[in-house]
C-alpha cells in the first residue's frame, strides 16, 4: 500500500537522522537548555528576521495548542475558531480539557474565518446584557494553511491583526503545516510578516521533515512571560531536550525547511493536474500539499487496493471528497503511478 492519507508517515529527513546518531552519546544540559537548543533558537530567529521573540520546542501540534492557549488565557475565557479548525475538531477536546472553550465560527470552503467575523463575534459578546454570563473571546486561532488546504494572505491576516488589536484579543496561528504554506507559489506571507501579524505561532516540525517537534515563536512580550512553567505543567518539558534542537537546527540549516517543502508542493500540483486532466472538481481548492479531489466511489473502489487516503466529505450518493497529502518525503515514483492510475481508474 502507499500511503497518501497524511504527511507524516515516513521518519525523518535523512540529515536529521544522521544528526541524531552522531550527537547519541552527547552529553548536554537538559530541558531544552543545551547549546543545540540555542542554536536552533538562533536559527530561527534569524529566518524570523526578529532576535526579540522567544522560541521554544514542544513535541507536538496537539500539545503546543492547548499549551499556548492555557498559558494565554483566564479560566473564563476562550479560543474563537473556524467551525473546522483543528482544536474544535480534531484534538479530542484538549483545548477544552484545560478549561477553555473553542467558540467555533463557519468556515469557509478552504477552511477559513474573516476579520468581519471575528469583530462580530466580539461586539455580540460584549453588547450582550449577560455577557458575565458567557464565556469570554480573548483569543483567535487560525491554522497556516487550513485543515482545508487554504492560505491566508497577507491582507486578510492584517485584516485580522488590526481586529484583534482593536478588540485586545490574541491572535494565534497553528503552523502544523506551515512549511508548506510558506512554499505554496500563491503565498505571499513570510515567517517576519507572521511575526508582525501574530502573537504567537508555530513552526510545525513533525509533519515537515522532523521525526517530532514543533517550534513554538511568542512574539508578545504578555505571552512570553513564566511560559516554561506552563510547558512544565502540560507534561510538554521534555528531559532530552536536545532531541528538538537537533531536529531544527537541522533543518533550519541551509534552507532545509523550505526546500523540502517545495518539492512536497510540487509532487501535490502533479497529483492535482492529474485529477483536473481525469475530469475531477475539488471540494475545496488547495496550494498546499494538501489536495482535495472529487471521485466517484466506483473510481475509489479500484484505487483502494493500492493506496491509502483520508475521506473528507460525502459530497452526494455517487461522488466523495477525499484528502490526498504529500510530504517531503513523497517519491517521483509514487506519485508517478497515482497519476497513471487515476487516469486509468477514471477512464
Amino acid at each position: 500500500m502507499v500511503y497518501f492519507n497524511c504527511d507524516y508517515t515516513e521518519g525523518c529527513h535523512p540529515k536529521i537522522l544522521e544528526r541524531l546518531s552522531e550527537t547519541n552519546m552527547l552529553q548536554t544540559a537538559g530541558y531544552g537548555e543545551d547549546e543545540i537548543c540555542a542554536s536552533a533558537r538562533a536559527k530561527i530567529r534569524a529566518a524570523c528576521g526578529r532576535e526579540d521573540v522567544d522560541v521554544h520546542f514542544l513535541v507536538g501540534g496537539t500539545q503546543a495548542n492547548a499549551t499556548v492557549i492555557a498559558a494565554a488565557l483566564r479560566p473564563h475565557q476562550g479560543a474563537l475558531c473556524a467551525a473546522t479548525g483543528h482544536i474544535n475538531v480534531h484534538e479530542t477536546g484538549a483545548v477544552e480539557a484545560t478549561g477553555h472553550k473553542a467558540l467555533p465560527l463557519p468556515a469557509t470552503a478552504d477552511g477559513k474565518i474573516c476579520a468581519a467575523q471575528v469583530e462580530a463575534a466580539y461586539e455580540a459578546h460584549v453588547n450582550d446584557a449577560s455577557f458575565e454570563h458567557m464565556v469570554q473571546p480573548k483569543l483567535v486561532y487560525i491554522s497556516q494553511p487550513t485543515e482545508n488546504g487554504g492560505l491566508y494572505s497577507k491582507a486578510e491576516l492584517t485584516a485580522l491583526h488590526t481586529v484583534c488589536a482593536r478588540c485586545g484579543l490574541y491572535l494565534f496561528v497553528d503552523g502544523a503545516r506551515l512549511g508548506y504554506g510558506l512554499a505554496a507559489p500563491e503565498n505571499d506571507v513570510s515567517l517576519g510578516d507572521l511575526c508582525a501579524l501574530a502573537d504567537v505561532f508555530y513552526i510545525g516540525g513533525t509533519k515537515v521533515g522532523a521525526l517530532f517537534g514543533e517550534a513554538v515563536v511568542i512574539v508578545n512580550p504578555e505571552l512570553k512571560v513564566d511560559f516554561r512553567y506552563h510547558i512544565k505543567q502540560r507534561g510538554g518539558m521534555l528531559a532530552k531536550g536536545r532531541l528538538l534542537g537537533i531536529q531544527f537546527d537541522v533543518l533550519f540549516t541551509d534552507g532545509l525547511y523550505f526546500a523540502i517543502s517545495r518539492k512536497a508542493v510540487a509532487q501535490a500540483r502533479r497529483i492535482a493536474d492529474a485529477c483536473r486532466a481525469a475530469g475531477c472538481t475539488f471540494f475545496a481548492e488547495s496550494p498546499t500539499n494538501q489536495q482535495f479531489p472529487i471521485f466517484p466511489d466506483k473510481a475509489l473502489e479500484k484505487l483502494a487496493g493500492k493506496y491509502v487516503w483520508s475521506h473528507w466529505a460525502r459530497v452526494d450518493a455517487t461522488h466523495s471528497a477525499i484528502r490526498l497529502c504529500t510530504s517531503w518525503a513523497t517519491t517521483d515514483e509514487n506519485v508517478d503511478a497515482l497519476c497513471a492510475d487515476i487516469a486509468d481508474a477514471l477512464r
